[in-house]
């Protein structure tokens, strides 16, 4: 009898623990924190059918200082957007015509999400999904009244919402740099291909 008790003692504990862990599984996918890290520096998969060359290319420049530093190099995938939609967290390179050369970022916000702005001290803060956005270092962006009047034509403009076909990208500067605070929202065609760092520090 003894131990027909203690059997049964372990096995509402094992249910017990079972629950809980599938508790918090289901949790945790339906209600996903902005981690500053998520999907960075993803290496493309294996559909790389778009693609038209690969090609490895060296980053000036400090706006990802602390992801990728200057005169690091990255494999680019040209075209890789033709047929993936980019993803929070890809870094990406784009076409930006205050440059002659491409641009390198990081994307922060994509089609649908909800966007905002708030009010603090030094400036103002990015808000995705109702969640302040970070740099790679868990750091606040803190953008000036020049990013605050470029982005809130866009969250004005489109009720808060990223509209189809279009993202925020960021450096990893939390003051800015060239980037969605100087030129808004892009659109997936500016966007010429992937970028992945082998030695990007996680």
């Amino acid at each position: 009898m003894e131990k027909r008790i203690k059997n049964k003692k372990f096995f509402y504990l094992f249910l017990a623990v079972l629950f809980i862990t599938a508790w918090f599984l289901v949790f945790t996918s339906f209600f996903p924190k902005n981690n500053p890290k998520q999907g960075l520096n993803q290496e493309p998969n294996q559909n790389l059918g778009c693609v038209t060359s690969i090609e490895e290319r060296t980053v000036e420049g400090i706006s990802l200082q602390g992801i990728i530093e200057p005169e690091e190099k990255v494999t680019v995938y040209f075209d890789y957007y033709k047929c993936h939609e980019p993803e929070r967290g890809d870094i990406v390179l784009i076409d930006y015509a205050g440059n002659k050369n491409p641009i390198i970022k990081i994307v922060k916000g994509v089609s649908g999400d909800s966007f905002s702005l708030k009010e603090t001290s030094g400036g103002w803060n990015i808000l995705i999904n109702n969640e302040v956005i970070r740099n790679s270092q868990g750091k606040e962006y803190v953008i000036s009244q020049n990013g605050y009047k470029m982005l809130s034509l866009y969250a004005n403009d489109y009720q808060n919402k990223i509209p189809e076909g279009a993202f925020l990208v960021m450096g990893n500067l939390v003051n800015g740099s060239i980037d969605s605070t100087v030129f808004g929202l892009i659109s997936q065609d500016d966007i010429i291909g992937k970028a992945y760092a082998s030695l990007v520090k996680l």
